[in-house]
């Protein structure tokens, strides 16, 4: 039995997280969960689970969530979270909160040695290099739930990586990878959010239409896997079946295809290293698929990913502002405030002015994440 600690429960990936938990009740049970202020939607989840640690944002939702649960510790904020990951009783920690948020308590379940299935891209974007040294020293391996991470992660298995030739990353457009930069001039919140593969959140999902989604999948590929940013590509694949491919040097190129359900990958991370049936999950069938389409990225028709690759090959403070600026401007363009277009210039001039920090430690990252959504929210004055 994996005791889980489950950070960002009532998110999209939270939610799938549980289903499969709930599908596998011999295997699986929830030790803790953790989310913002959806007192609604998180209720039926805790009456359901039981878990023992419950953390929310805030004090006023904690008195919220009191009246109606009575059988569980409820903490708040961000030591919460580092309590609820690093807890004795805790297997496994599922990273799924939406933000930078999730990188302190990371750290802390790493030093507690706890497994990590990481579903939060921020944490890895923000301090790579601070993760990935901690985790080698407590000899913690990261397991990706993205299904891109996931797929290269597979695809590795039993392989010499010192024998990588490049990582190849396959990015479905988003719901606007057939408009011109013209055509997106007046796109909608509600035409952004119509992703034509997958069911995401909100942010997600308009990360992917920016492919910005794509850039933050290439440093976090950078930093799990330890490849070099020349050897990871992006390639444009419409159907969403072939998450990942490795190649390697002798040319095999070793690919992982699998349905577009997020569900899969998370299913591998809390199993790893075995495998388990998915019966709420529909089998791939490729006679039904019948085509399979590929094409080279355009960085001057995507600018997001052409930063997202300029921040990670800078390093050290760039990413943390890359995903700082790109958090705050998406939130703007969903609240109406801004275009989607302004999305990238607000990202840009948050890059051009930043004086870099070349190996920044976890409260300067914290101090920049602050001071970079501060300038973004009020316009960059």
């Amino acid at each position: 039995m994996k005791h889980i600690s489950l950070l960002g429960a009532t998110g999209s990936i939270g939610i799938q997280t549980l289903d499969v938990i709930r599908l596998h009740p011999e295997q699986f049970s929830l030790y803790s969960m953790a989310f913002g202020r959806n007192v609604e939607k998180a209720v039926p989840l805790i009456q359901e689970f039981k878990p023992a640690v419950i953390v929310v944002q805030d004090e006023d939702t904690k008195q919220r969530l009191s009246r109606e649960i009575d059988h569980s510790r409820i903490l708040t904020g961000g030591e919460g979270l580092i309590e609820a990951a690093s807890a004795d009783d805790v297997d496994v920690v599922v990273n799924a909160v939406m933000g930078s948020i999730g990188l302190p308590a990371t750290l802390k379940a790493i030093q507690a040695r706890k497994q990590i299935a990481i579903a939060n891209k921020e944490t890895l974007v923000t301090a790579g290099h601070l993760v990935m040294a901690e985790a080698r020293k407590y000899g913690v391996e990261l397991l990706p739930v993205d299904s891109e991470h996931s797929a290269i992660f597979q695809a590795l298995n039993g392989e010499n990586r010192k024998e990588i030739e490049k990582l190849i990353i396959t990015a479905s457009g988003g719901s606007f990878r057939d408009k011109s930069r013209d055509e997106l001039k007046g796109v909608t919140v509600e035409d952004a959010l119509n992703h034509p593969n997958w069911s995401m959140g909100a942010k997600i999902t308009i990360d992917s239409a920016s492919m910005m989604n794509k850039g933050l999948e290439v440093i976090e590929a950078h930093w799990l896997f330890q490849v070099p940013y020349e050897q990871i590509h992006v390639i444009l694949h419409r159907e969403s079946v072939i998450h990942s491919m490795v190649e390697y040097v002798d040319r095999n190129v070793i690919a992982q295809l699998g349905t577009p359900d997020m569900k899969v990958p998370i299913q591998y991370a809390l199993t790893y290293p075995s495998r388990m049936d998915l019966p709420i999950t529909k089998h791939l069938n490729l006679e039904e698929i019948a085509t399979l389409n590929f094409e080279k990225m355009d960085m001057d028709r995507f600018p997001c990913l052409r930063m997202a690759y300029e921040a990670g090959r800078a390093g050290g403070s760039m990413p943390a502002v890359l995903n700082a600026a790109n958090e705050e401007a998406v939130q703007m363009f969903l609240e109406g405030r801004i275009s989607f277009l302004e999305i990238e210039s607000y990202i840009e001039e948050a890059l051009e002015r930043h004086d870099k920090i070349h190996n920044p430690d976890l409260s300067t990252i914290i101090s920049i994440d602050e001071e970079t959504r501060k300038r973004v929210r009020f316009h960059l004055n």
